[in-house]
Formats: structure tokens, sequence, C-alpha cells
């Protein structure tokens, strides 16, 4: 799927993209969030960036871990979904250390070198050219920093890995399409485009040919997703 058709695609949902989010996942996608920010070992004076940020959940995820010398930088591509995500700071009155910000994964407007931690949950795979944007992540990240991904993969136990491809195949994109009311398959794509992606072996390969150094990975919730973690050399 083309760029354009992708921006559309996250415009159309961006209103129930976090109600969604949590039900189809039967709320674990948290969880999952909180996990990454740990691996992540985020101090109070991190300068944090989270690339497709969304709505914002995992950049604010990790502005709860960040203190007044640090900030969270959320970029996306989607304005829309961005829209969603500074309504949802407005509401709640904190995270001042926030910044919103409409930029592609693969162009990113900051200079080289710019962030301790540089992390993505959930949206790499949507990403045009997946080595060009880890290596676009990689430039703006420090020597030293890490780049983090959260993303869903497909399970090793074969017995599990039949029943979660049928809830992820069918149950959740008619779900997902009908309370979304979106007529261009959006909940469909999602399956799809997760089935396409590189396994955990492959996708840290691709960091590592990014120029990232040990590279580890940790599966959750029977393997359905996984946090990779790589060192800027």
């Amino acid at each position: 799927m083309q760029a354009h058709q992708i921006r559309k695609l996250f415009s159309a949902v961006a209103r129930r993209y976090d109600f969604l989010n949590s039900l189809l996942s039967l709320r674990l996608d948290k969880s999952w969030r909180r996990e990454t920010v740990k691996v992540s070992q985020v101090s109070s004076a991190s300068r944090v960036l989270d690339v497709c940020t969304g709505t914002g959940e995992l950049a604010l995820a990790y502005a709860d871990n960040v203190g007044t010398e640090g900030y969270v930088f959320g970029s996306d591509f989607c304005f829309e979904m961005l829209a969603v995500g500074k309504q949802k700071v407005e509401r709640k009155r904190r995270y001042e250390d926030f910044i919103p910000i409409e930029a592609d994964t693969l162009t990113l407007p900051f200079p080289d070198n710019s962030f301790d931690i540089v992390s993505v949950g959930f949206g790499i795979r949507n990403v045009s050219d997946l080595e060009l944007g880890i290596r676009e992540m990689t430039r703006v990240a420090v020597q030293g920093g890490k780049i983090v991904i959260l993303e869903f993969t497909q399970p090793n136990n074969a017995i599990f890995r039949g029943l979660y491809y049928f809830y992820f195949t069918k149950i959740l994109p008619f779900i997902g399409n009908v309370i979304s009311r979106n007529e261009d398959d959006a909940y469909g794509y999602l399956p799809r485009s997760v089935l396409q992606f590189p396994d955990c072996d492959a996708l840290k390969s691709v960091m590592e040919q990014c120029g990232l150094t040990d590279v580890q990975f940790y599966r959750k919730t029977f393997g359905i997703v996984a946090i990779h973690v790589g060192i800027k050399v």
C-alpha cells in the first residue's frame, strides 16, 4: 500500500483509533507500551522521539517517565491522528514536555544525534521503506542511543498461532471496520500488514544492517508482539 493510501486510511479511523486499539487488544496495548518504556531504560533527562506516533499513546507513556530535564517529541505524517493526540493532552492538562509534530519518518526534520531514544510503536510496518525508516531513526539518535521498535509479530506456538490467526484475520477486521464505520477495510489492512512484516529474527537482521548493535528482542503475550532494542554505535 502506498504512503498516501496509508495516510488516508489512518485519517479515516483516527477518532476511534484509541478505543479500538484497547478493545481489539483486550486492553493489553497499555501493558505493551509500559514494557517498551521499561526496556528502553528511560531516565528523567531522556530526550525521546516517537515516530509514527499516531495519537501519541507510546509518546505519552514515555512522557510519564521523563522529568523536567528531558522531553518527548511525537512525529507522524497523518495530521488527523496528531490532532486527536493533541486533544487528549489538552484534556489531561499535563505532559508539558510532549511535543507533537507532523513529519514523515523517512525524512525526519531533526539534526543528526538529537535523541537518546528513538521509538516506534505499531507503526514501522506502515513505512514504505523499512530499512530507510530505521536508518533515519538511527540518524537522529545519539551515539549509544537506543532504537526501540514495538510491533506485532507472528507467534511461534503452532496451536496458539492457528487460534490467533483466526481472531486476527476474521474477527478483528469485522469488529474494527463495523465500529470505525470504515468502508476501505482499514482493519483488514492491519492483519495483512502484520503477516507481510519480517518476523523477530528478520527484523533483528534489518536493524543490524542499519548499523545497530547489541540488538535484543522480547516477545510478549505468547509472542503476538515483540519489542526490539538496538544501540547506535
